[in-house]
């Protein structure tokens, strides 16, 4: 068998110490998606090596993405896409290429 080293456990299990979770405050069992209930409250969880606990609160999806993703909140245009390939003569999408005369 293949175990990895303690160390190296420990190591990957810290790196996500700090990290934080948009959950939204809704009737329910377990979390929904972001997606569900855009305008419901969110509460900010850290995760503490051992479960989530709770870090902060948000009035909804917007002001949550912006606790979460700071970096991003000062980005308002999206990213530049470059011109779509010009394809060449040819008929139909899935052209075969043609043979030497």
């Amino acid at each position: 068998m293949d175990d990895e080293p303690l160390s190296d456990w420990a190591e990957r299990r810290d790196a996500k110490i700090g990290r934080l979770r948009a959950v939204p405050v809704v009737p329910g069992n377990a979390p929904r998606g972001a997606h569900v209930n855009p305008d419901a409250p969110r509460v900010i969880e850290r995760w503490n090596g051992y479960s989530w606990e709770p870090y902060g609160f948000a009035v909804n999806l917007d002001e949550a993405k912006h606790l979460l993703h700071p970096e991003a909140a000062g980005d308002p245009e999206p990213p530049k896409r470059s011109a779509p390939k010009i394809l060449g003569s040819g008929n139909g999408r899935h052209r075969k290429p043609q043979t030497p005369r």
